[in-house]
């Protein structure tokens, strides 16, 4: 493969797919550009070299033999909260995308899929992972507060649950409060992608935020502007 993207060195990554053809020929073009690939055929066999190995990220088929990659995936997260798990997969639905993020993924690759493509999303997740710094170790909205250490949310002091994907998101919208974020911005910021405008994986998201942080609450956070976008607005 002889692709022009930058190399990247001392990178391990850990790639779990049961179709030799490509998982093969994955290993190769990512350690053509000097990434260091083990590679697993079958889900039990993944989260054994998981459990006995670090792994800057995680790359994972869905329908594998013996663990699934949702099963997989939450044997990772019970783990690791930190490590980007990539799941690479023919599955296409905006259900299944849901059902991948909510399992804790960080990025959803549909087969086929370009080999330049998942290079990017690849140096994408592990550019996040590297500038994940905290400004501060909280951050505030009116009653709204966030910890960036211990991942927890809370409102008017009672706790809410987050998925790591909807903390990611609420993080992006704190951080640009009172600004509107068109759904090109959060796909891009959230989910390291370009927005695909046949699906509605983002504005699903924003319902799920809105259900858990402004239900229960007279003064909402989150609004509409139509035709632009999502703001979080502070003293609304």
């Amino acid at each position: 493969m002889n692709h022009r993207i930058s190399v990247m060195h001392d990178i391990s990554i850990l790639l779990v797919e049961d179709e030799k053809k490509i998982a093969e020929t994955l290993k190769k073009g990512l350690e053509e550009l000097q990434y260091e690939v083990d590679l697993a055929y079958d889900g039990n066999a993944g989260r054994e070299m998981f459990d006995n190995q670090s792994y800057d990220l995680v790359i994972a088929d869905i329908n594998l033999p013996g663990m699934n990659g949702y099963e997989l995936l939450k044997h990772i997260r019970g783990v690791n909260q930190q490590v980007p798990v990539l799941l690479l997969t023919a599955l296409s639905s905006t259900e299944d995308k849901i059902e991948g993020f909510e399992t804790g993924a960080d990025d959803y690759i549909v087969k086929p899929f370009d080999f330049a493509e998942l290079v990017v999303r690849i140096r994408a997740l592990l550019k996040r992972v590297q500038l994940q710094a905290p400004m501060g170790k909280s951050l505030r909205v009116n009653d709204l507060v966030m910890n960036l250490d211990s991942k927890e949310v809370s409102r008017a002091g009672n706790p809410i649950q987050l998925t790591a994907k909807e903390f990611q998101l609420l993080e992006y919208m704190i951080r640009n409060k009172n600004r509107v974020v068109s759904r090109a911005d959060i796909a891009l910021n959230v989910w390291d992608i370009d927005f695909d405008t046949g699906t509605n994986v983002i504005d699903v998201y924003v319902n799920f935020l809105r259900k858990k942080i402004d239900r229960d609450y007279d003064m909402k956070l989150i609004h509409t502007q139509v035709g632009m976008g999502y703001v979080l607005k502070e003293n609304s």
